[in-house]
């Protein structure tokens, strides 16, 4: 039977792996892809919560988050209320991770591979022609039908995926035309502006869940530079005073 510990040890191996590895992959097969530019949702609460209701009715059915706790979403300006209320389905507590039932084996029988766990997937996307954020967001507004591949879907910024695609129904069905351009051939339920919105929101919420404290360090790290700014300044004082009377 396994442990606690092993278990620890075995989510810490792999948290090592998808951060030292993960982003050599990502190298490798985004060499070539032009890469959206994603809007900024950094700060924005009521886009990041949006985000967030997203990831868990249409994301959370295959991949899990598994370094990342409900009650983490307090900072997005929730409740544990709401949170219990509006983004919880299964019988998970707020305080628990917000992992999912879906064993890896089942994933990868059914898609062919095991559908990853998304904590991480913003910083470990990021390429050198784009960051994680703007890879998700011409992932999630880049696919198109196409009827070689098992799921009926394939991705431009994703060659040969396996996944098929969770948002169709609000995007439409798109198709790769003539001139190697995507063109929306059946519309969806939301308008073009208004999926991108929505897919802005949820790879806002991705890239906040893959470094809570992004906003936190950044603010710390000006007020740090500012302290040094005004040190420096009674440093150079303090010198010419000391100074001044050698020759």
């Amino acid at each position: 039977m396994q442990t606690r510990t092993g278990k620890g040890h075995g989510k810490m191996k792999k948290l090592i792996f998808i951060l030292l590895f993960a982003p050599l992959l990502a190298f490798a097969s985004d060499a070539g892809i032009h890469l959206d530019k994603a809007p900024d949702r950094s700060g924005n609460l009521p886009a990041l919560q949006n985000g967030a209701k997203v990831f868990v009715n249409y994301c959370m059915g295959c991949h899990g988050a598994s370094f990342m706790r409900y009650n983490r979403l307090q900072e997005l300006g929730l409740s544990d209320e709401q949170i219990k209320n509006n983004l919880i389905f299964s019988e998970a507590k707020v305080g628990d991770l917000m992992s999912i039932a879906m064993r890896p084996a089942e994933g990868k029988l059914w898609f062919g591979a095991t559908p990853p766990d998304l904590t991480l997937v913003a910083r470990a996307r990021a390429s050198e022609n784009g960051t994680g954020a703007d890879w998700l967001y011409t992932y999630l507004r880049g696919f198109y039908r196409d009827e070689t591949r098992p799921t009926g879907w394939n991705n431009v910024a994703f060659d040969n995926v396996g996944m098929p695609h969770a948002l169709w129904e609000l995007q439409g069905q798109q198709v790769m035309g003539e001139d190697h351009k995507l063109v929306l051939a059946v519309p969806g339920t939301l308008q073009p502006e208004e999926y991108d919105a929505l897919v802005a929101d949820l790879v806002g919420f991705l890239q906040y869940m893959s470094e809570p404290v992004a906003r936190t360090r950044q603010n710390v790290g000006i007020g740090v530079l500012l302290g040094l700014a005004v040190l420096f300044v009674f440093a150079y004082l303090l010198k010419r005073e000391y100074w001044k009377d050698v020759h």
